[in-house]
């Protein structure tokens, strides 16, 4: 009887999202950052946004909108509050078989064509960096056989709370079960506390990665070099076709011709009007 009192009781402290709001809200979202909210995402962005309603102390939704519109919060609270609602599904060598393209194919074209000039990288979407992280691996074995070749890793998200974990590099250790035996005895570093099942990127790689935020939306990128390589997976799918244009026409802008993008297994760019050639599933070519 008191368990459902106490449900009871916890149900009516939940704040609700009524349609009109979730309208403000989704509209605002893809304003700001180009991300899509259908109808089917209200109750997923009701019960993220409850705890920046907690933390502020309002009642309604309505309080939490005037709040965040107001040009004098706006700022800080849009990403604070991206930081919540922002889905971050991201594994050490996540879709492998883009890693052996990149190893065998991309990469020993690459340094025949180009050599001892360095190699710029872009993780776009990269989470708490463990794509990034299996790229600095996969470059670095590159390198050990190869004297001279250079490489950096640019590393983005929206969220500055993934960003945050990402530049820690530490991760619990059954997070590495997709890394190979090798690149584990080289390239991570265990906990003295050996109960916390805690290991770490070694400084080697760390050094590699240059992490930032950045909003797809922005007017200007900050990219002052071309890329070779972009990694941008599994991020288009959350935006609709005319930004998705818009964002590939800017992603070839700042490629290097000959560069490879890298999309995720679920994207495809058929039916888009970009400049890109297909050379291997979910992979793209920038023409020379």
């Amino acid at each position: 009887m008191s368990g459902n009192r106490e449900n009871h009781i916890f149900s009516h402290s939940l704040v609700r999202m009524s349609g009109r709001e979730f309208a403000s809200l989704s509209r605002f979202i893809y304003e700001q950052c180009g991300i899509r909210m259908p109808e089917v995402k209200k109750t997923m962005l009701e019960g993220r946004l409850q705890k920046r309603l907690r933390v502020l102390g309002m009642k309604s939704f309505a309080e939490y909108i005037d709040y965040l519109f107001d040009p004098a919060e706006n700022s800080q609270e849009l990403v604070l509050m991206i930081d919540h609602v922002t889905t971050n599904k991201t594994d050490f060598f996540r879709e492998p078989d883009h890693f052996d393209y990149l190893r065998e194919r991309v990469l020993p074209a690459w340094w025949e064509k180009y050599g001892m000039r360095r190699l710029m990288v872009w993780s776009a979407g990269c989470s708490t960096g463990q794509e990034p992280y299996t790229l600095a691996m996969v470059l670095q074995e590159f390198a050990a056989s190869r004297s001279g070749f250079d490489f950096q890793i640019l590393a983005t998200d929206i969220s500055t709370r993934v960003l945050e974990q990402a530049r820690k590099a530490v991760y619990q250790e059954e997070l590495l079960a997709p890394v190979p035996s090798l690149f584990k005895t080289k390239y991570l570093l265990r906990s003295k506390d050996r109960q916390s099942g805690l290991v770490r990127i070694v400084p080697q790689l760390r050094a590699r990665v240059r992490f930032r935020r950045l909003n797809f939306l922005d007017s200007d990128f900050g990219l002052r070099e071309p890329l070779d390589i972009i990694f941008c997976r599994n991020v288009i799918i959350y935006f609709d076709r005319s930004t998705q244009v818009r964002l590939l026409q800017r992603f070839y802008e700042h490629m290097r011709p000959g560069g490879h993008i890298f999309m995720g297994h679920s994207e495809t760019l058929n039916g888009l009007e970009v400049p890109l050639v297909s050379v291997a599933s979910t992979v793209y070519r920038k023409l020379q």
